[in-house]
C-alpha cells in the first residue's frame, strides 16, 4: 500500500475520532465512556465499562459476568473566543463525534481476560478567521489547528489473588495533524531570519506504539483502589505542506511534524457508602512539560528553487498539571442509576504561548449522568460542562506579534451515550 492510500487512511479514521482540545485537561479527555464522565471521569477503580482498558487495564479481569461489550460516543461542541487590537470573533462551531468501542472476555476459573478497545482521548480541533498582521493585511486569514490522537488497545489482564488483579495494554496510536495560518520563523541560526513571514498549510500522520500498565487492589468488601500509568505516545508524523512567502511565492515541501502526547500516572478510589451509593476519585498527573515543550517542523525536499529546508522549533513550554477528579452515583430501584461530579486542573498553557490555534484553558468541570436497562442492554448518557477564567496574553512569546495584546475564553459541551451488555 502506498503512502498517499495509508495517509488517507489514517486521515479517515482520524477524522472519524476527532477530539477537542476543551472538555479536557489539556487536550486529554475527562473521560471516554458516557458511564465514567457522568461521574467526574473516574475510572481508576472501577470495572462496570469497557473504558476501563484505556483507564485502567487491570480492571478487565474483574468484571460481572463474563462478556462485557461497550459501544457509545461523546458529542462536544465548543465555544471558544479570541480578540485582539484588530479582531473580536469567535471559532467555528460545530458538533464533533467521539466513539468508543469495546469488548472484554474473562476466562471461565475468572483468573485471565483479554480485551481490545478503540478509543480517541485526546485532540484538538479549532478554525478563526481573522485580520492577519503584518504583512498580511488583505482581508481575513484562515486560522486552523486540527490534532486527533487514536489508540487501539489489546489488553490482558490476570487476578493474582482475591484481592489483586493487573493488566497491561501494547496496542498503537495514530496521530493526525493540520496547522493553517501566518507563520514568522520562530528558529535562530537557520538559513532564514527570525520573523521571516509565511502562510502556512500544514498536514502531517504518523503512527506510533504505545502502552499501559495497571493494578487494582481490594483494600475492602467496600473500597478498591486503583493505579495505572500510560506511557507518551511520541510522533515523527509525515505529510506535505504548502507555503507562500510575500515576495517570492508559493512553495512545496515533504514535511515531518515532531509531536509528543503524554505520559500519566494516576491513583483512583472507589468506595462503597452502602450498596446504592458509590463514591469515587481520581489524581492524575500528565507530563505535559516533557510533551508539549514545543513542536518539531521540519520542512525538506522544496519544490521551488531559492526556497530552503526549514527546521523550525514551534514553543509550547506547557506546565504539568495534576487533574482531581470526584464522583457519585446512586442507585435506584429498576437498575436506574444517577450520578454527577466534578474535575479540577490548572491551565497548563503559560500565558506567552497562548494563541488561538490551542485554547485549552479549561480549569473546571461539572457533570450529570443517567443510566437504565433497555431489553439487556445498559443505556447510559451523561452531560459535561468544561469553563475555565478570561485569559490576557500581554507580549506573546511567538514571534510575529499576531497574538499580543489578546483575549481567549473557551468553554465546551458535551453530551455522551452508550450502550453496554455483559454476557
Amino acid at each position: 500500500m502506498n503512502r498517499t492510500r495509508l495517509s488517507w487512511i489514517v486521515l479517515g479514521i482520524g477524522s472519524m475520532f476527532v477530539a477537542s482540545g476543551a472538555l479536557a485537561d489539556g487536550v486529554v479527555l475527562n473521560g471516554t465512556t458516557a458511564r465514567s464522565i457522568g461521574r467526574g471521569g473516574t475510572n481508576l477503580a472501577h470495572r462496570d465499562n469497557g473504558g476501563v482498558l484505556f483507564d485502567n487495564p487491570a480492571a478487565a479481569v474483574n468484571i460481572d459476568g463474563y462478556t462485557m461489550v461497550d459501544v457509545g460516543a461523546n458529542m462536544i461542541l465548543n465555544d471558544f473566543y479570541f480578540a485582539n487590537p484588530r479582531n473580536r470573533s469567535s471559532a467555528d462551531d460545530s458538533l464533533l463525534p467521539l466513539p468508543e468501542i469495546s469488548l472484554i472476555r474473562r476466562s471461565n476459573d475468572g483468573r485471565v481476560a483479554c480485551g481490545l478497545g478503540v478509543f480517541a482521548p485526546a485532540g484538538f480541533c479549532e478554525t478563526y478567521d481573522l485580520e492577519g498582521p503584518p504583512p498580511f493585511l488583505s482581508g481575513q486569514q484562515r486560522y486552523k489547528s486540527f490534532g486527533s490522537l487514536v489508540k487501539v488497545l489489546p489488553s490482558v489482564a490476570f487476578r493474582a489473588n482475591d484481592r489483586l488483579s493487573f493488566g497491561a495494554t501494547f496496542g498503537a496510536a495514530i496521530s493526525h495533524d493540520e496547522l493553517e495560518g501566518p507563520y514568522f520563523i520562530q528558529s535562530p541560526g537557520g538559513p532564514v531570519p527570525v520573523g521571516t513571514p509565511m502562510l502556512m498549510d500544514l498536514q502531517a500522520t504518523g503512527a506510533a506504539m504505545c502502552w499501559s500498565f495497571g493494578l487494582q487492589y481490594e483494600l475492602t468488601e467496600a473500597t478498591t483502589l486503583g493505579l495505572a500509568f500510560q506511557s507518551e505516545s511520541r510522533f515523527r508524523a509525515e505529510g506535505s505542506t504548502r507555503v507562500w512567502v510575500p515576495g517570492m511565492g508559493p512553495c512545496s515541501y515533504d514535511s515531518r511534524l515532531d509531536i509528543t502526547w503524554p505520559e500519566s500516572l494516576g491513583l483512583g478510589v472507589r468506595h462503597e457508602i452502602d450498596p446504592c451509593r458509590v463514591f469515587s476519585t481520581d489524581v492524575i498527573w500528565y507530563n505535559w512539560s516533557g510533551a508539549f515543550d514545543d513542536l518539531g517542523i521540519h520542512l525538506i525536499n522544496p519544490s521551488t528553487l531559492g526556497f530552503p529546508a526549514l527546521h523550525e522549533q514551534l514553543p509550547l513550554r506547557w506546565r504539568d498539571t495534576v487533574s482531581v477528579r470526584l464522583g457519585y452515583e446512586r442507585t435506584f430501584a429498576g437498575d436506574r442509576v444517577i450520578r454527577c461530579g466534578y474535575v479540577y486542573h490548572r491551565n497548563p498553557i503559560p500565558n506567552g504561548t497562548l494563541t488561538p490555534f490551542i485554547q485549552a484553558t479549561m480549569e473546571h468541570a461539572f457533570s450529570l449522568g443517567y443510566g437504565w436497562t433497555w431489553r439487556s442492554w445498559n443505556v447510559d448518557l451523561s452531560y459535561m460542562f468544561a469553563f475555565g477564567p478570561e485569559v490576557t496574553v500581554g507580549t506573546s512569546d511567538i514571534v510575529g506579534g499576531d497574538f499580543n495584546n489578546s483575549v481567549h475564553r473557551a468553554q465546551t459541551h458535551a453530551l455522551s451515550f452508550s450502550f453496554l451488555r455483559r454476557f
